[in-house]
C-alpha cells in the first residue's frame, strides 16, 4: 500500500513555501480596499536580542526577514 502524499510535497515545495506562495496570490488577486488592509496585515516586527553568559544583550527592532538570522 501506498502513502498519501500532499499536493505540494509532489511539486518538490515545502509546506511554508506553498502557505507564502498561496496567500501572496490571495493577497495580490483581492480588490480595494480589502487588498489594502490584507497588505497591511503582512507586515510584522519584533525584538530581538542576543544572549550571552545568561545575560540578555540590547534589544533590536527587525522588521524583515533578511534581518532575522543576523
Amino acid at each position: 500500500m501506498t502513502t498519501p502524499t500532499t499536493f505540494w510535497r509532489l511539486a518538490g515545495v515545502s509546506y511554508v513555501q506553498y502557505v507564502t506562495k498561496a496567500s501572496s496570490t490571495v493577497r495580490a488577486a483581492l480588490k480595494e480596499p480589502a487588498k489594502s488592509k490584507a497588505l497591511a496585515q503582512e507586515t510584522f516586527s519584533y525584538n530581538k536580542s542576543v544572549w550571552s553568559s545568561g545575560e540578555q544583550g540590547a534589544k533590536q527592532l527587525t522588521n524583515t526577514l533578511a534581518a532575522v538570522g543576523k
